[in-house]
């Protein structure tokens, strides 16, 4: 049976996230301009209040999404969730990502999985309400560079193809020669059969990368409820038609944005500035191109244009070649659903604090942002080495220079700091100055420089004797390499490398369960999992 012990860390002990998602996790006053409600019960509370003065179109909705799961067969969980979505006193939690192929990165499944277990607890605590998990699809992304390979072990595995657009509008073919590849490496592990079937199934039996990745996602959640929606859908995009007729007569989200942006920089990296026209235009072979105003015409590429009558006319009879960019897409998502949370990394909340304003405008909700769960996935093993090198939780964190520094002066029998002996130049010098001062003061300058150069020498004396200890102890030190290549591969987090399929075909769905067990909710800190198997 897996197992874990579980320890959590401030996000700043980790030295591995933004200021910007630092201050997001601390609540920091820094952050409350650029944001409707805090993420706390009394921001739920508010956001509940004012999404009830928004009226979604719920039935569109259901309709939506029951012409996409058509030819699924539903959870008892899944049913309930589009029923109450009919009820105006039903609301959504959401995560959003773009359909990376394999489900990509671990935070793709952890961000999942939040959504999921807050909209069980707010169930639990809000019984006069009702709230369903939703993962909202990015499909109409276009960076195939970021969605088109997963890392096994800090390997990329690339899926070799030479198609261009919307990556959710993109044939599978050519995915299943890495879940090939993937089996002969884990095909011994206990669950590999099951997840890989599970896999090629997504990639082999269904027309384009969105349908594969609607596939994946719902047979790894359906029992948890969890509601996936494309929302590169003709009928949903109508609802959207008044802001992307805003935005197309008046450019109205880039003078906001820019205007956030001056507050926001003062203080933090501005994620995205956007453009005079925030919007793309989707061509039928799936290519993507920005709409573009010179004078009084729009430019959508392929040498095609339209007057301001002929471009209100091509969004009315098909609003589905409309896409919204980074700067209206969370507008778009929060036009089609009755959201009140949204969770996401501290890049996309970084973002959204720059459309305060812009939802404003465009008269839609602002939902309570929640930075995702971060967590770090430790085996046995890692424990072991873990142990092994006298690492707490904290110091694991520092760079692996660091860490063997710090190994070797713990093994060796010879101190090699040198702070006594700076301590003695440091009251030697002094007592040199205190002589000259009283026959010459011209001479101070330069007994201060012999004393700089002094110490100077020793520092890089103790440097040397700690690289010569270090060969010494070249056996220990393998052990760090080891255990920071596994741990943060690529010099970063785990979750922002490694895949998920390693871990599933070893352990099984009891992977995703421990992942949801020891979910947080809105405290907005880093998990350490140490897994064991009884």
């Amino acid at each position: 049976m897996l197992d874990a012990t579980c320890s959590t860390l401030d996000i700043k002990d980790t030295q591995s996230f933004s200021k910007l998602a630092t201050a997001y996790a601390e609540k920091s006053d820094l952050i409350k301009p650029f944001i409707e409600h805090l993420p706390t019960d009394e921001g739920i509370e508010a956001a509940i209040a004012a999404r009830k003065s928004f009226k979604n179109n719920r039935a569109l909705l259901v309709d939506v999404l029951k012409q996409q799961y058509a030819a699924y067969e539903l959870s008892d969980k899944q049913q309930l969730h589009l029923e109450k979505l009919l009820r105006e006193d039903t609301f959504t939690v959401t995560t959003a990502h773009q359909p990376n192929i394999l489900t990509g990165p671990l935070y793709f499944i952890y961000k999942i999985v939040h959504a999921v277990k807050l909209a069980d607890e707010l169930n639990k605590k809000h019984t006069d309400k009702h709230f369903v998990p939703f993962y909202y699809m990015g499909s109409e992304d276009a960076d195939l560079d970021e969605l088109g390979h997963i890392y096994i072990k800090g390997e990329k595995r690339a899926w070799q193809t030479e198609q261009s657009g919307a990556v959710g509008r993109m044939h599978t073919n050519g995915i299943d020669n890495i879940i090939k590849r993937l089996k002969g490496e884990f095909g011994n592990l206990p669950f590999a059969d099951e997840i890989l079937s599970v896999c090629n199934d997504a990639y082999t039996k269904h027309k384009n990368i969105q349908e594969a990745t609607l596939y994946l996602v719902n047979e790894l959640f359906k029992s948890y409820g969890l509601l996936v929606l494309i929302p590169d859908n003709a009928q949903l995009k109508a609802v959207f038609e008044p802001v992307v007729t805003k935005e197309l007569l008046e450019q109205f989200s880039y003078p906001l944005v820019q205007e956030t942006n001056n507050e926001l920089s003062r203080h933090f990296k501005v994620q995205a500035g956007g453009r005079p026209v925030n919007l793309f235009y989707l061509w039928d072979d799936g290519s993507r191109e920005r709409i573009e105003l010179a004078g009084n015409r729009y430019f959508v590429g392929k040498g095609k244009s339209f007057s301001v009558a002929e471009i209100l006319e091509e969004l009315k009879v098909h609003p589905e070649r409309f896409s919204a960019n980074v700067i209206l897409r969370p507008v778009f998502q929060e036009t089609i659903l009755p959201n009140v949370i949204f969770i996401g990394g501290g890049g996309e909340l970084a973002y959204w604090m720059e459309l305060k304003a812009v939802f404003k405008a465009a008269n839609v909700p602002y939902p309570v942002m929640v930075l995702r769960n971060s967590l770090m996935l430790m085996t046995e093993e890692d424990l072991h080495l873990q142990q092994k090198m006298k690492l707490n939780d904290k110091t694991m964190f520092e760079s692996t220079n660091n860490i063997m520094t710090g190994i070797v002066k713990n093994l060796c029998l010879v101190c090699l700091e040198t702070d006594v002996e700076q301590k003695k130049i440091n009251q030697l010098y002094q007592g040199l100055i205190e002589k000259a001062a009283s026959v010459d003061t011209t001479l101070l300058a330069h007994i201060a420089a012999l004393q700089t150069n002094a110490l100077k020498g020793l520092k890089e004396l103790e440097k040397k004797m700690v690289r010569a200890e270090k060969r010494n102890h070249s056996e220990s030190l393998k052990s760090v390499e080891q255990f920071k290549s596994a741990l943060f591969p690529n010099n970063s987090l785990q979750e922002r490398i490694e895949n998920f399929i390693p871990f599933y075909a070893q352990y099984g769905n009891a992977f995703i369960r421990l992942i949801y067990d020891y979910s947080l909710l809105l405290e907005q800190k880093f998990t350490i999992l140490k897994l064991t198997v009884k």
